[in-house]
């Protein structure tokens, strides 16, 4: 009788953990919409047109009496968005470690988000400091919800199980930005059967987006519990408040300089991926002459190939490890930026080939690298160690955007831009190839996987 007990509560526990991850899967869907229709898709092409349509003879435009060249203003915001981001992840991070209370900073930082997003709706004309405003708004609450979220991937699987956790999350996200994007191509090709103009239609896919991320983020702060923080989470926590807790969380990180090693490589190739994710439809529109319906068509491949993507290099990583995995997808993507750089302008189609490419690493590799940092993560401080690792995540990157922007700023050609990206996934290689992940994983506290 004893046993039959047992047997229950764990098969309760495991229900109850089942349905924690299924819920937890629901906010990639719910702001991925944004990550692939705004910041991938729509808005670069189109805040750097309405930048142009307010610039001087010269290209520039000039905020807060700053000269900048109209074509970088989209990568500049980027950067911008970061530096707001910096500020506010460690302290948002810190409070959920020593608060426990998860959800009801998930749920502000969603909702500053999808409204900022919800508010592209009123970029139009040569409002470029408004759609500027509203970009590093959703950009940093973004990074915010991020950090959060990534912070319940250690308490809602177990280790042997994360990286198929977290391919599921990415799967998820892409899955709904691809069914999203399909609603935008309609729309945005068919934009005078429904009556409205084509930056009419472009207006409603940004807002679409806000609506979306709003609404489905409901499902994840229905589904998700909030548990009581360590005692020793609190009191590491409560050191250090605002400004500083992000100076605190590295300090305790060198004390595993296994753990800060595996972040700086992550932030440096990530900061590729991410650059990459947001100034790839500039550089189709800007430089390759490509139609918005030919960048809705080549991301929309981008999504579908990440799903597939992502769940073959979870099966790869249990086979091979996951850090051998990433590693294979960094040569994949430097790879891809080389081919890049030769496209001829005005050619589809080796513009498509290069997107499927992209598509069949960019999920996995994300997937694979949060769920290798969870490992690396001492218990009771997801949050805040997830703050510092969530700065260079979903397109919040600052120093890839800065270099790409400056790069065509100085250069006036994006594809001394775009090549220019290649540094940081051959620097990011060396940087990951070098830590010794099960003894990272042993000095933060936590179990090690049969495979890693």
């Amino acid at each position: 009788m004893g046993t039959g007990t047992v047997r229950s509560e764990t098969a309760d526990e495991a229900a109850e953990r089942g349905r924690e991850q299924r819920g937890w899967y629901f906010y990639d869907w719910a702001c991925s919409v944004y990550s692939t229709s705004v910041l991938t898709v729509f808005l670069g092409p189109y805040l750097t047109s309405v930048a142009e349509s307010a610039a001087d003879a010269d290209g520039f435009v000039h905020p807060l009496g700053v000269p900048v060249r109209a074509g970088s203003f989209f990568a500049y915001c980027v950067s911008a968005s970061v530096i707001l981001a910096v500020l506010l992840m460690p302290v948002a991070g810190a409070a959920a470690d020593r608060t426990g209370r998860r959800k009801p900073l998930l749920a502000a930082a969603a909702y500053a988000g999808a409204t900022a997003t919800t508010g592209l709706f009123l970029l139009d004309g040569d409002r470029y400091l408004l759609g500027g405003v509203l970009l590093i708004v959703a950009n940093a609450s973004l990074a915010v919800s991020m950090v959060l979220y990534n912070s319940y991937l250690p308490q809602i699987a177990p280790p042997e199980e994360r990286d198929a956790v977290s391919a599921r999350g990415w799967a998820f996200g892409y899955a709904s930005g691809s069914l999203v994007l399909i609603a935008n191509l309609v729309l945005f090709t068919a934009h005078g059967s429904f009556g409205v103009s084509e930056t009419a239609a472009v207006r409603i896919c940004l807002a679409s987006a806000g609506l979306w991320w709003g609404a489905f983020t409901l499902v994840p702060l229905r589904r998700l519990r909030d548990r009581r923080a360590p005692a020793d989470a609190t009191a590491t926590a409560a050191r250090a408040h605002g400004r500083r807790q992000l100076a605190a969380t590295f300090r305790d990180m060198r004390q595993r300089p296994l753990t800060l090693a595996f972040l700086l490589a992550y932030l440096i190739y990530n900061d590729g991926i991410q650059t990459v994710i947001s100034q790839a439809s500039v550089y189709g529109s800007e430089e390759l002459g490509l139609s918005q319906s030919t960048l809705i068509t080549a991301v929309l491949m981008v999504q579908v190939l990440a799903v597939a993507g992502a769940l073959g290099m979870g099966r790869l990583a249990r086979r091979y490890g996951a850090k051998r995995t990433v590693l294979g997808s960094l040569i994949a993507w430097a790879v891809t930026l080389g081919a890049g750089y030769f496209l001829p302008a005005g050619a589809p189609v080796g513009f498509f080939v290069l997107a499927g490419g992209i598509g069949l690493v960019l999920g996995g590799s994300q997937a694979l690298s949060r769920s290798l940092f969870s490992h690396l993560v001492p218990p009771g401080k997801e949050a805040e160690y997830f703050s510092a690792y969530e700065m260079s995540d979903r397109g919040m990157s600052w120093l890839g955007p800065l270099l790409f922007g400056l790069t065509y700023q100085l250069t006036g050609s994006y594809r001394d831009a775009i090549v220019s990206l290649v540094v940081f996934f051959a620097l990011g290689f060396v940087l990951l190839a070098r830590v010794p992940v099960r003894r990272a994983i042993s000095a933060a506290g936590n179990p090690v996987p049969d495979r890693i």
